[in-house]
């Protein structure tokens, strides 16, 4: 099984229309394409649209070590607005790997390479090993 399965079963990222594009080591990167359904009442990225989009990159980024990790905390910035025709991208980055504990960053950025969000996030992981194996 590869990450990008494993994480279709994350049926609210899944049905959203996030897509896993990369996942290594500590790293992941995935897309939404924005469409009418992702737009607040100001026609602009709902929130949870792109939190979405951050969590899931997150999710792939922290279990790419083998074995299964929950989020503990999470905090999003929102730098920019994104709207209709946009593709965002997260791009969640590793920042510290503990026993049990990590730390990750995530930089949402839109198709010019504008950062719209920050998302921070630690995650506890578990005794419980995930059914994908990452490369370097």
């Amino acid at each position: 099984m590869t990450p990008q399965e494993f994480f279709k079963n994350d049926l609210f990222a899944e049905n959203a229309g996030v897509v896993l594009l990369e996942v290594r080591k500590g790293y992941s990167k995935a897309k939404l394409e924005i469409k009418p359904e992702h737009l607040n009442a100001g026609a602009r990225t709902q929130g949870g649209a792109i939190f979405t989009l951050a969590d899931l990159a997150l999710a792939a980024a922290a279990n790419s070590h083998g074995t299964l990790a929950f989020s503990l905390s999470s905090s999003i910035t929102f730098l920019r607005a994104s709207g209709p025709g946009d593709t965002l991208f997260a791009e969640a980055r590793e920042r510290y790997i503990g026993r049990s504990t990590g730390c990750y960053q995530v930089d949402v950025t839109n198709q010019n390479g504008d950062l719209i969000a920050t998302f921070e996030s630690s995650v506890f992981r578990k005794d419980q090993k995930v059914p994908f194996e990452v490369q370097e």
